[in-house]
């Protein structure tokens, strides 16, 4: 029996102080993408879920280059994904004597990164992901204010 080769390396971030929905807004930039373009984009994005996420990707290539032996140009984000963890709950003193809850919320951050010099089973080899403002469609139109016919061109 053939065994298959690994392709593919996670780093695992559990229990972090982050908001799900906040952890997904970068994380969806950032799947399928090449390592070195993550990592850009990670440390230019305003975000505070920016500096975890950039620590897993590190971690993750580390793996990849310690485990596979990959060269940190071939990798790509495959897997990048977010689930919710725990909610930590605290109570605040209040006037009168009352309590207020407090909720922090946690959440798992996975991410897998693969290295495209190898091939799957199927010898497809994965491709970068095409940024979105890249559309072939896309013309831009510039108006000039002057030109339009209005009151200025009447002689």
């Amino acid at each position: 029996m053939r065994k298959k080769k690994k392709t593919e390396v996670y780093a695992l971030g559990r229990h972090i102080s982050l908001s799900a929905d906040k952890a997904r807004r970068v994380i969806d930039q950032i799947r399928g993408r090449s390592y070195e373009e993550t990592l850009m984009i990670l440390e230019l994005m305003p975000y505070r879920a920016c500096y975890p996420i950039f620590k897993l990707v590190y971690s993750a290539a580390a793996n990849a280059s310690y485990n596979m032996g990959s060269n940190e140009a071939n990798l790509v984000i495959s897997k990048a994904e977010v689930n919710e963890g725990t909610t930590v709950k605290k109570f605040k003193p209040r006037a009168r004597g009352r309590s207020f809850p407090i909720k922090r919320p946690t959440c798992h951050i996975t991410i897998g990164v693969k290295d495209i010099s190898l091939h799957d089973e199927y010898g497809q080899i994965y491709s970068l992901k095409k940024p979105r403002w890249k559309n072939k469609y896309t013309t831009m139109v510039y108006h000039d204010m002057y030109s339009i016919g209005g009151v200025w061109d009447k002689k």
